[in-house]
């Protein structure tokens, strides 16, 4: 644990090896969502991964919960563990950290990789997404969030492992889940466009951005899909997850 300005912050860590990677889960979520990850570049790298404050075994103050926030936590303890230009991967709300951080921090990370994260949503999905995030704020939240999650699910995902997923995200306190996802679609175009590090977006069965207004903002990102695999393609298919951010590393850091 990390204690920042009274508020502990769980990591785990193992491996060794240049440049660093660190894990940065997604919303509800924990540093287990990307196990598969920590397992893999473990064997080559230092690696890092993170449970987000609010989530896991970090604490849950009742506050605002932003990507900026979050992405100062995730500043803050590199330089607490003597982290440098670690590769930043996240999943699904941590990939928008990790590129809030790279906005925030360029002197940071040394590349991003986003696995089925909003970067630059699409009109579509917010209007979509709208009348959900609403029902947040009310009553039912449990009940919306149950079914929002279900919905991140392929029929022919491991159904155990979405039952396991799906309790660890409904444990979490209510206060963080409403505010961490109301601040996710906040502004993330302009940290993309600030985004200058090399960037790998990919996504699962559904783009999560507009690819060509991303593009557009941030001309050099690189972008890519998983097939067969709901949202949590990180845990479903980590084979393919794999090879494709270690080719992505081996050219992008060359240059």
């Amino acid at each position: 644990m990390l204690n920042r300005d009274g508020v502990e912050l769980f990591y785990a860590e193992a491996g060794s090896g240049e440049p660093p990677v660190l894990l940065v889960h997604g919303w509800t979520c924990d540093h287990t969502a990307m196990a598969p990850l920590f397992t893999y570049f473990r064997r080559s790298h230092r690696v890092i991964t993170v449970d987000l404050r609010g989530h896991g075994e970090s604490d849950k103050p009742e506050q605002g919960y932003t990507m900026a926030l979050f992405a100062d936590d995730l500043a803050w303890m590199c330089g607490q563990l003597g982290v440098e230009k670690p590769i930043v991967i996240g999943h699904s709300m941590g990939g928008v950290i990790a590129v809030e951080l790279a906005a925030r921090y360029p002197d940071i990370p040394s590349a991003v990789v986003t696995l089925d994260s909003p970067i630059v949503p699409p009109k579509e999905l917010i209007d979509r997404l709208a009348p959900v995030l609403a029902g947040f704020q009310t009553p039912a939240f449990r009940e919306l969030q149950s079914q929002f999650i279900d919905s991140m699910f392929l029929p022919t995902d491991n159904q155990e492992r979405k039952e396991r997923i799906k309790a660890g995200m409904i444990s979490t306190p209510e206060h963080v889940a409403v505010s961490a996802v109301s601040n996710i679609f906040a502004d993330t175009a302009s940290a993309a466009q600030a985004c200058k590090v090399p960037l790998l977006v990919l996504a699962a069965a559904e783009s999560l951005s507009d690819l060509p207004r991303l593009r557009a903002l941030c001309p050099h990102v690189v972008t890519g899909q998983t097939v067969g695999a709901g949202h949590f393609h990180q845990l479903e298919v980590p084979e393919q997850i794999n090879v494709m951010i270690e080719r992505f590393l081996s050219v992008a850091l060359l240059q």
